[in-house]
């Protein structure tokens, strides 16, 4: 089964493709996006809010926590 549903692509495809002409804004600030990740991350946010089929964002928390634990243990 496909991790992605039709809307997060062409959200993805819209944001890449104001990113390459120099028109993606970020969020509250209004800066203008350059980094292909970010491009990408706008796109699929805007895909979430609009009911697309899209992964759930991975929590912060938990990365940050996992990472520490890991280390403890050497």
């Amino acid at each position: 089964m496909a991790k992605y549903g039709r809307k997060a692509q062409q959200k993805v495809k819209r944001a890449m493709h104001e990113r390459k002409h120099g028109t993606l804004r970020s969020g509250r600030s209004g800066k203008r996006v350059t980094s292909r990740k970010q491009a990408i991350a706008i796109g699929l946010s805007e895909a979430r809010r609009a009911g697309g089929k899209v992964p759930r964002r991975r929590s912060r928390s938990r990365s940050k926590s996992r990472s520490r634990s890991s280390h403890a243990s050497r």
